[in-house]
C-alpha cells in the first residue's frame, strides 16, 4: 500500500508554510537525506501541476555491479509504462499518440493562444497517464476547441477518429474511477479493467464462485487480468506473456533476466526468478510465492517494486495498477529508524483495539529509507512519499511486510519551495508556531507509524475474507483511514519520545492534530471543482476522520468551529480528549475490517467523508485564489546513461538530469513504446 494519500497530505504541508527543522535532537530531523541544496530541484509548472527533479545521492558509492542492478530494473520498470495507460483508458495510447505527432511535425504558429493551450493539454495528458486527471480521477477538457484541433490534424496529417477523438472534447466517459454505486461502479467509470458491458454485480458473482485452494491463503483473484465477456460468457484476459500486454511484458522480463545476473544475494535472485515465472505464466500461486520471497530478501543494497499491485483504481478493489519504483537503501538513515521495527509489537499490544482484533504476534517488518532511482508507471509522475507491501493480509500476518519512505523525493519536496497557505487557514499565532517548529517531523513520523504500525496492525476475524470482498468499494479508503488512525492515535504518545523519535511527544502530538484537522476539513477541499463530493478514497479517509471526531466531540467542545471576519477555522481545544476520539474510531474502523462490517464501512464513509458543506468550500476557494503554487506536484527521472567498453559491455553508468518535461515523456514513448493501439478497442493488444 502506498500513501499517495500521504504524499497529498505531506505536499500539501509543503505548499501551506515553509518548515523550519530546528529539532536537531531528534532522530527523525537528523534522518534528511543529505542533497545539494544548490541544485535547481523545479522543471517547469503549468495549469495545476508542478514538475520537479530528485538527485541519487551517493551513486558514486555503489559498485559497477550494483550500478548495473539499478539500472536494469529501471529498465524494466519503464518497458511496462504503456500498461498504465491503456490501464487507465482504453483510447489513451491513441489519444497520446496522436498528441506527440502533431507536436513533433506541427510548423505552424507556435506562439498562439491555441497553441499554448495545446501543449499544457498535452502536458497534463502526459502527467496523468491519461486524459483522466491524475488525482480527481476527472476527465481533463482541453482550453482549445475542436476547430483548432481539427487544424492540427489536418496540418499534420494525424489520424484521431471516431470516439477517441470525440472524447476528448465530449463528456462521455467524465470519471476514470467512479464510486458513487447509484451510477454503476463499473459503468460509471472509464478505467480500461472490465469490458464495457460488465456489470459490477457479474464481476462480484464471477469472483465469488472462485475459491482458493487453501481457504486461509486466499489468492489475489482478478489482480492481473481484464474481465470481458465474449460470446455472453465472462472471460479474463490475463495480463502475462503471450497474453494481453504480451509485448510490454516480455520487455520487463528481458530485464528482470538482466538483473538476476546480477543479484546481491540468493534470496534476491530467487524472488527475481519468481517473479519472472509470474510474469511468464500470470499464475496467481506464483505470485503469492513471489511475494513471500520478496518480503524474507532484506540484506542488500538495492530493492524495487515492480508489477500490477494498488488496486485504488479498480472501483471493485481487484485489479492491481502497473508500478515500479528502484530503490537504494540508505543504511545510515535506515538504522536510526530500526527503533519502530524492534517495538512494533509494543504497538500492537497497546492500541485501542478489542483484544480479538489484535496480533499476538507481529511478524517481519522493516522500515527503511530509500533513495529512488527511477519510477514508472503508477509511480510516475505523480510518486508516493512512502510504501508498504505486500497487499495480501495472510502474508503480512505469517511473513511480514516492508515499510518504506522515499528519503530523497521527500528531501526534492522540501526544497522546492512553498508557499504561505498555513497563515491564510490557521486559526492563531500559536497553531503556526507548532507547525513551523514541529510539523515536518510530525509529518515524518506519521508517515512511518501510517506504515511501519498501521498498515501491520490488525487481524481479520477467522473466515472473514479479504477487504475487496467484504468492505468492497469502501475497502481502500477504510484501510487508509485506519492506518492513518494508528498513526494520530500514537503520535501523542509518551512512548515515541521514550524511543527518541521526538524531543517534546505532546508538541509534535499537536501539531500533527492541529494539520490534520485543518486539512481535512478545509485546505484539502481546494482540490475540488465547486459541488463535487469526495470521491478520492484518500481524501475521503481524511474528510471521515476528520469529520467524525469533530461531531463526536461536540458535546465537550473538543474542537471549536470558529467564523471570524468570515472565515473559518477549527480550533483544537482538548488534544487529549481527541486522542481518545482518534482512538475510540480506530477501535471502530478496525472491528470493521476484523468483521468485514459492510454496512458500517457504508454508513461510516457516505455519511462523514463524501458530501461537502458547499458554502465552506466557496469560502475556502476564495480564500485559496490569492496563492498561485500549484496544488499537484510530481517528477522527471533521472536518466541513467551507460557507457560501454569494446566488448559493448558496460563499464560505468553516469546519471543525467533532464532539462524539461516534455523532451522526457517524448523519449519514453519512444524507448518503451512496447504495445500497439488497436482502434476502437475496449482493450489494447499486445503485438
Amino acid at each position: 500500500m502506498k500513501p499517495k494519500f500521504l504524499l497529498t497530505l505531506f505536499t500539501a504541508s509543503i505548499l501551506l508554510f515553509s518548515c523550519k527543522d530546528d529539532t536537531k535532537d531528534n532522530q527523525l530531523a537528523e534522518a534528511d537525506v543529505k542533497v545539494d541544496t544548490t541544485f535547481n530541484f523545479t522543471v517547469e509548472e503549468f495549469a495545476d501541476i508542478k514538475v520537479l527533479r530528485y538527485q541519487i545521492p551517493g551513486w558514486e558509492n555503489l559498485s559497477l555491479k550494483e550500478q548495473k542492478l539499478v539500472y536494469y530494473l529501471t529498465q524494466a520498470g519503464l518497458s511496462g509504462r504503456d500498461i498504465m495507460w491503456d490501464q487507465n483508458y482504453r483510447h489513451n495510447l491513441e489519444i497520446r499518440d496522436a498528441l506527440e505527432n502533431i507536436y513533433n511535425t506541427y510548423e505552424g504558429d507556435k506562439d498562439s493562444e491555441d497553441w499554448n493551450s495545446y501543449v499544457t493539454y498535452m502536458k497534463r495528458v502526459w502527467f496523468s497517464n491519461g486524459i483522466h486527471h491524475h488525482y480527481s480521477n476527472d476527465k481533463m477538457k482541453p482550453e482549445f476547441n475542436k476547430e483548432y484541433f481539427d487544424t492540427l490534424l489536418k496540418e499534420t496529417n494525424t489520424e484521431l477518429t471516431g470516439e477517441p477523438y470525440e472524447v476528448i472534447f465530449n463528456d462521455k466517459d467524465a470519471k476514470k474511477v467512479n464510486l458513487d454505486p447509484s451510477k454503476g461502479l463499473l459503468e460509471g467509470s472509464a478505467i480500461n479493467f472490465y469490458g464495457p458491458d460488465v456489470t459490477a454485480a457479474e464481476a462480484e458473482a464471477f469472483y465469488k464462485k472462485k475459491s482458493s485452494p487453501n481457504a486461509n491463503k486466499p489468492l489475489s483473484f482478478g489482480l492481473n487480468s481484464t474481465l470481458v465477456k465474449e460470446n455472453g460468457k465472462l472471460i479474463e484476459k490475463v495480463w502475462k506473456s503471450g497474453g494481453l500486454y504480451g509485448a510490454a511484458i516480455d520487455e520487463i522480463i528481458k530485464w528482470l533476466e538482466k538483473a538476476k545476473g546480477v543479484a546481491e544475494n540468493e534470496k534476491q535472485a530467487n524472488a527475481f526468478g519468481l517473479l519472472i515465472k509470474y510474469y511468464q505464466t500470470g499464475d496467481l500461486q506464483t505470485w503469492d510465492d513471489y511475494n513471500v520471497a520478496w518480503v524474507e530478501a532484506t540484506e542488500g543494497n538495492i530493492d524495487y517494486i515492480n508489477s500490477f499491485i494498488e488496486v485504488y483504481n479498480d472501483p471493485l478493489g481487484y485489479r492491481g495498477s502497473y508500478e515500479s519504483i528502484i530503490q537504494i537503501k540508505d543504511f545510515e538513515m535506515s538504522k536510526k529508524m530500526q527503533v519502530l521495527e524492534k517495538n512494533v509489537q509494543w504497538f500492537e499490544d497497546n492500541a485501542p483495539l478489542m483484544p480479538e482484533h489484535k496480533k499476538d504476534s507481529v511478524v517481519g517488518v522493516t522500515y527503511k529509507t530509500v533513495i529512488v532511482a527511477g519510477e514508472a508507471g503508477d509511480a510516475s509522475p505523480s510518486t508516493p512519499i512512502g510504501v508498504n507491501l505486500p497487499n495480501a493480509n495472510w502474508i503480512r500476518a505469517a511473513h511480514g511486510s516492508k515499510s518504506v519512505s522515499l528519503g530523497n523525493i521527500i528531501g526534492a519536496y522540501n526544497n522546492a519551495g512553498s508557499s504561505g497557505v498555513l497563515k491564510e487557514f490557521a486559526n492563531d499565532e500559536k497553531e503556526i508556531e507548532l507547525e513551523e517548529e514541529y510539523g515536518k517531523n510530525a509529518d515524518k513520523l506519521h508517515t512511518a507509524l501510517h506504515e511501519v504500525v498501521g498498515h501491520a496492525s490488525g487481524q481479520l476475524n477467522p473466515g472473514v475474507g479479504e477487504t475487496k470482498e467484504t468492505l468492497k468499494n469502501y475497502a481502500s479508503t477504510m484501510e487508509e483511514g485506519r492506518a492513518d488512525l494508528v498513526g494520530l492515535y500514537y503520535l501523542m504518545d509518551p512512548k515515541i519520545q521514550e524511543l527518541g523519535l521526538t524531543d517534546d511527544y505532546k508538541k509534535t502530538g499537536m501539531a500533527a492534530y492541529d494539520g490534520y484537522i485543518r486539512n481535512g476539513l478545509l485546505t484539502q477541499l481546494r482540490r475540488l471543482n465547486q459541488g463535487d463530493d469526495v470521491e478520492e478514497a484518500h481524501m475521503r479517509n481524511r474528510q471521515w476522520v476528520s469529520a467524525w471526531v469533530f461531531e463526536k466531540g461536540k458535546a465537550e467542545n473538543v474542537i471549536e468551529k470558529i467564523s471570524r471576519d468570515g472565515k473559518t477555522y477549527y480550533d483544537i481545544k482538548d488534544y487529549d480528549k481527541l486522542r481518545a476520539l482518534f482512538g475510540e474510531l480506530l477501535k471502530e474502523t478496525q472491528r470493521i475490517k476484523s468483521e468485514g462490517d459492510f454496512n458500517a464501512a457504508k454508513n461510516l464513509v457516505e455519511n462523514y467523508g463524501v458530501k461537502v458543506d458547499q458554502a465552506i468550500h466557496k469560502e475556502v476557494l476564495d480564500r485559496n485564489a490569492q496563492f498561485k503554487s500549484a496544488p499537484y506536484s510530481g517528477f522527471v527521472n533521472p536518466v541513467l546513461v551507460p557507457e560501454m567498453d569494446d566488448n559493448r559491455e558496460i563499464k560505468s553508468i553516469k546519471i543525467e538530469q533532464p532539462e524539461d518535461f516534455q523532451a522526457q515523456m517524448l523519449s519514453y514513448s519512444k524507448n518503451y513504446n512496447f504495445l500497439k493501439v488497436k482502434k476502437e478497442s475496449k482493450v489494447t493488444e499486445a503485438k
